[in-house]
């Protein structure tokens, strides 16, 4: 009876040790650097038990082992808490650093830069392939209520959101700007200002000019001449839906549209694409300037004139230089 009873005591003792020794073993594994040998993202889907979390991870060479990934979660109380979405794995993560990323939620930042001046045709285009997002936009915004800047995002969010993150930008701006404006300015609201300032993105990509390609525009308003604006041309013969893809003719100037400021007078009904802020601060702060004529110069900017004789003069030389181009 002794000797059995001292059997026992050796196989507890022994599986004690053995139990420790695997304990040992488990936790040294669990926080060995891994297999990675380059940092690699991994997107965890939503709804993904523990078992195929540690099987994605493995795949993508994240994990030598799924098994010390399951056991270190579980026994550590982290597998109910691990997150869904894109992570950013650094070479040589361990099991145990990767618990605590996929349980800290510490995704990847996605970024969108919407650039000045687009159409909201361009936008649309451009959120449809950005990867990352998903979902689609149904009905589409207005033309330029959308504020062009860099969005952030994550793996995974609606495109319907970014829309209405970059619509939300666009009102708290152009409410700022319309509440900080120059009271002697001729605009009468803020969809005038949005619209100005949409020709104004349009006709100048230097930011010097703005608020001065806005004055010259003022100036033709006040004194009831007609724009001339070749962007609004162009918007009407193409709709938004992109560049036209060739020079304006002196037809296209006599094509009737709504958005044909030879033929109309004051604004057209809507804005002509997407404008920046600065281009919405310069429509509703504009230059002092008794200035009413401008034309490129040829390098990208632009050459102002008061006078329509002045005018002609710079159109002429304009016209020189892009003969003496070609």
């Amino acid at each position: 009876m002794a000797r059995l009873a001292l059997r026992i005591v050796y196989s507890l003792l022994a599986l004690v040790v053995l139990s420790g020794g695997i304990l040992t073993w488990g936790a040294a594994e669990f926080s060995r650097p891994g297999p990675l040998k380059a940092a690699t993202t991994v997107v965890i889907a939503r709804g993904a038990g523990l078992e195929v979390i540690a099987s994605e991870l493995t795949r993508a060479g994240v994990l030598a082992d799924p098994l010390v990934f399951r056991l270190g979660a579980r026994l550590t109380g982290a597998d109910k808490r691990l997150r869904a979405g894109e992570y950013a794995f650094p070479a040589r993560v361990s099991p145990r650093q990767t618990v605590a990323l996929l349980e800290s939620g510490k995704t990847v930042v996605r970024r969108l830069t919407v650039v000045e001046g687009l159409t909201t045709a361009e936008i649309v285009a451009q959120l449809e392939a950005t990867d990352g997002l998903a979902g689609a936009l149904g009905q589409l915004p207005k033309e330029g209520t959308l504020l062009p800047e860099t969005y952030h995002f994550s793996f995974g969010d609606a495109r319907r959101a970014i829309v209405g993150r970059m619509a939300e930008a666009m009102r708290r701006a152009l409410g700022e700007a319309w509440a900080a404006r120059n009271r002697e300015s001729p605009l009468e609201t803020p969809e005038s200002a949005l619209i100005l300032a949409s020709i104004i993105e349009k006709e100048t990509a230097v930011p010097q000019e703005r608020a001065r390609v806005a004055g010259v525009f003022i100036n033709r308003l006040r004194k009831g001449m007609k724009l001339q604006s070749d962007p609004t041309v162009v918007y009407g013969l193409t709709g938004g839906q992109g560049p036209l893809g060739r020079p304006l003719t002196r037809a296209d100037l006599r094509t009737p549209s709504p958005y044909n400021t030879y033929l109309i007078d004051g604004l057209p009904p809507s804005p002509i694409s997407n404008p920046g802020l600065a281009s919405i601060v310069a429509a509703l702060d504009p230059a002092r300037t008794d200035e009413l004529y401008f034309v490129a110069d040829g390098s990208g900017g632009h050459v102002f004139a008061r006078t329509l004789s002045e005018h002609n003069r710079n159109v002429a030389r304009w016209r020189k230089r892009r003969h003496e181009k070609k």
